[in-house]
């Protein structure tokens, strides 16, 4: 799998962790909140008034209500990124990446707005009667840039496995695993047997089902949160504040954390912002294609509450409950992934400053002319288990690894292993004592309250209903996708194959999961920013004729 993990890291770096794209991102959603007039603050009480259907319209062509457009755009937004996203981002960037997540959420607010309202002006109907909308078609219908709209829904089938439904399967799975000790290929199969019988029957079905249980899956993992959080309440407050004051300044290194620069920290906050919110990737567009109403700007309006719920309320609840366990600096016994494990030439303590430093750089964003840590090659002598690190530190987790055992088939491994440019060349299973992220650090940080122990299965209930529902709403953004480039004769063989890709993400590396989520996010968002630069003016001149028509009419709230 090197060869596939060094072009995933290449694309990677050209596309999401490229420095470009954070700027850009955050750039776009700063340029439409001036150029709009800061529609997320002036329409945020509006908005809740079109969804509670005051403004509704149900003799207007549409599949589904405001409502249930909304549940459905979330349930495909409040997924594992609220949860084992979120940790990863601190794992990463540590307390100031929160801060770049909130910054894309407040601009996201706006961009999704945008994207929603152009999006559903320019919906059409398949084949079938039912609605179908995206970005896709505004830059085929609007822009007259068929290539772009082609490349567009191209890359959200594609983003539809690698944002939408591996990373909720192969969450999913090693939650349940942790947690109840049931194999990640049972409940991959189970999982995927119950998603077949909810997409197939469209967009109707998805949206009721959304509409039932996302409000009832997030208030009850705001009150799980929230009752943890007050657990470590003395420390509520330093968290929070260290979120600020490190924003500028990147994460210094504590405990097992090894720090990061601010421009790590920017990049992965803003990218895991962009995972878990999807403003800008052009997703959401999509789902509110469905709803009824013969007035674009409405369903924009709806679509600014999203970011503010998923990643200012939700991911905030989560964040916080990390960063106030104290468990993101905490190393614990885990089994070591291939992907995040690394084995270098010389011995690194944390208690030396120096070493601190060189691994702070070695594990920076992008290559570094400074780095002085070289991957170790050469053989490991390993007896009952016990290697012989003379001259070798094992790096797993951005951390350095301690306790390091290894195995194969389950018993204490003896003999030499080959070891090239840091990474082993042979089958054999290593674990020990390192940091933790993405779910289990979520779920560790749930144990640090009253809840103690059971508190991993509150993460995992939240972690079931939350990725299931995502993924079963992604199904729906490749299905219109596809349709828009074959037809609708292709949905049927895009939800057989979607479905098998979920269950295959059960058993595959959690790492390379999120790396492949972080390109194909990417390939989504750029030609969607490109396009709402473009579509700029139409764009404002909808907004102030709809909010003119609105404030002069006598249903106005």
């Amino acid at each position: 799998m090197n060869w596939f993990e060094n072009l995933l890291n290449f694309l990677d770096s050209l596309l999401g962790s490229a420095a470009y794209f954070p700027l850009l991102l955050l750039g776009v959603g700063l340029f439409l909140t001036v150029y709009l007039g800061f529609p997320q603050i002036r329409f945020f009480r509006h908005a809740w008034s079109v969804v509670r259907g005051n403004k509704s319209d149900d003799k207007a062509e549409g599949d589904t209500t405001h409502f249930q457009a909304l549940s459905t755009a979330l349930s495909g937004t409040v997924g594992t990124g609220n949860i084992g996203g979120v940790a990863f981002a601190i794992y990463l960037g540590g307390p100031a990446a929160l801060f770049w997540m909130w910054m894309t959420a407040f601009l996201g607010m706006t961009t999704k707005f945008a994207e929603v309202s152009i999006s559903h002006k320019y919906r059409v109907k398949d084949e079938q009667g039912r609605m179908a909308g995206g970005p896709m078609y505004y830059m085929d219908r609007g822009l007259n840039m068929r290539w772009l709209a082609i490349f567009f829904a191209a890359a959200t089938v594609i983003s539809s496995f690698g944002s939408g439904n591996m990373p909720q399967s192969n969450n999913m799975a090693a939650g349940l695993e942790a947690s109840f000790g049931i194999h990640p290929a049972v409940s991959g199969a189970v999982l995927s047997v119950l998603m077949a019988l909810v997409i197939i029957g469209g967009i109707r079905r998805i949206a009721r089902f959304a509409a039932s249980i996302v409000p009832l899956m997030g208030v009850l993992y705001a009150a799980g949160a929230i009752a943890v959080a007050l657990s470590n309440y003395d420390q509520l407050w330093p968290s929070f504040t260290a979120i600020f004051e490190n924003a500028f300044s990147g994460s210094a290194a504590t405990g097992g954390f090894l720090g990061a620069t601010f421009a790590y920290a920017f990049n992965r906050g803003v990218n895991r912002g962009l995972f878990s919110n999807e403003a800008g990737q052009g997703s959401a567009p999509i789902a509110h294609a469905s709803a009824k109403t013969d007035e674009p700007v409405s369903e924009g309006m709806v679509s600014i509450l999203e970011p503010f719920i998923d990643t200012l309320i939700i991911c905030t609840l989560t964040g916080l409950v990390i960063l106030s366990s104290g468990v993101w600096t905490e190393k614990f016994d885990t089994e070591f992934a291939g992907f995040d494990t690394e084995f270098i030439t010389g011995e690194y303590v944390e208690s030396n400053p120096q070493n601190v430093h060189d691994l702070f750089v070695h594990m920076d964003i992008g290559t570094r002319e400074d780095d002085s840590v070289v991957p170790f090659t050469g053989s490991l002598n390993v007896v009952a288990g016990i290697a012989d690190l003379t001259g070798i530190t094992v790096l797993h987790n951005r951390s350095i690894a301690e306790d390091v055992r290894i195995k194969r088939d389950g018993s204490d491994y003896t003999g030499e292993l080959t070891i090239t440019a840091g990474k082993l060349t042979e089958n054999v299973q290593v674990s020990g004592k390192s940091l933790l992220h993405s779910v289990p650090l979520t779920a560790e940080a749930f144990k640090r309250s009253f809840l103690g122990d059971s508190g991993q299965y509150a993460v995992t209930l939240g972690l079931v209903l939350f990725a299931f529902s995502t993924a079963i709403a992604w199904s729906y953004y490749g299905d219109r996708a596809v349709t828009y480039l074959f037809g609708v004769k292709w949905v049927t063989a895009y939800r057989i194959v979607y479905v098998a890709g979920f269950f295959i993400a059960t058993v595959v590396d959690t790492s390379l999961i999120w790396l492949i989520s972080a390109v194909t996010l990417a390939l989504m968002t750029l030609p969607n920013l490109i396009g709402l630069i473009l579509m700029r003016k139409e764009i404002k001149t909808m907004t102030t004729t709809y909010w003119q028509t609105f404030k002069n009419s006598k249903d106005r709230v």
